[in-house]
């Protein structure tokens, strides 16, 4: 933080569920933790940080959990989507065979019955099993695992675990593919941050390497690439409002 009170300019980048917002059984009601909008409002207001969320979520639904917030940037579905500050959207294209590979994933779901427990995005597919026993749990990853074992080895496809679920969708982008994207657009001496929790945000941490600090966001610790580990979320409210002030001075 030392270091960020004197560079000319820095960059935050923040995962969204489980990093500024507790996950919830109802994923549509999953909130930023008290406090956390204020601070990272204040971040942006100071002109001396650029604020972007790297989300797995569509930028639609991201929308609906924050009160508007001027200038803050958004790469939503692990980087397909982008939403500059100024408003400007911008959408990486999905190959076909992509999509039919997907669709067929969707259908699947239809026949599995699971269609309840899925969740439809434009370059991929979850099924979430937050708030099953642990016995509903083990069926439905082993059910799906296995009715999406085919898939998953086509060409593009990755079958990726996260807290609470798993997706199969596009191999690419990544959240590491938007923070190269974002680290190639700043200048040398820019102080850069991403907090994540998820494995899903451990491309980013490998990409961001030297680069800058990455941090573990997560009530128990587990092994990762991040330099840091902050339990949410008082110690994430503490990193933010020692950012700010460290940008303040």
């Amino acid at each position: 933080m030392e270091q960020l009170s004197v560079a000319p300019t820095s960059a935050l980048l923040l995962d969204y569920d489980g990093t500024l917002a507790p996950f919830q059984m109802d994923r549509n009601r999953a909130y930023p933790y008290p406090g956390v909008v204020e601070i990272v409002e204040s971040i942006i207001q100071s002109g001396r940080t650029r604020v972007i969320v790297v989300t797995g979520r569509p930028i639609r639904e991201l929308r609906a959990l924050l009160p508007p917030m001027s200038n803050l940037e958004v790469w939503g579905e692990h980087g397909l989507d982008h939403l500059l500050a100024d408003g400007t959207y911008q959408q990486t294209a999905i190959a076909p065979e992509i999509t039919e590979v997907l669709a067929q994933a969707e259908r699947w779901l239809n026949q599995a019955d699971l269609m309840p427990l899925a969740e439809i995005k434009k370059a991929g597919l979850a099924v979430h099993w937050r708030g099953l026993s642990e016995a509903e749990i083990g069926r439905v990853q082993a059910r799906t695992m296995e009715g999406w074992a085919r898939l998953a080895e086509q060409p593009g496809i990755k079958l990726l675990r996260f807290e609470g679920g798993l997706e199969l969708r596009s191999a690419r982008p990544n959240k590491g593919d938007a923070v190269a994207t974002i680290v190639e657009e700043l200048d040398s001496n820019t102080r850069i941050a991403f907090l994540g929790d998820d494995l899903t945000d451990e491309d980013a941490f490998r990409v961001l390497g030297d680069r800058g600090l990455s941090v573990l966001v997560r009530a128990e610790y587990r092994e990762t690439k991040a330099n840091v580990w902050l339990k949410p979320p008082q110690e994430l409210l503490g990193f933010l409002t020692q950012w700010l002030n460290s940008i303040s001075v």
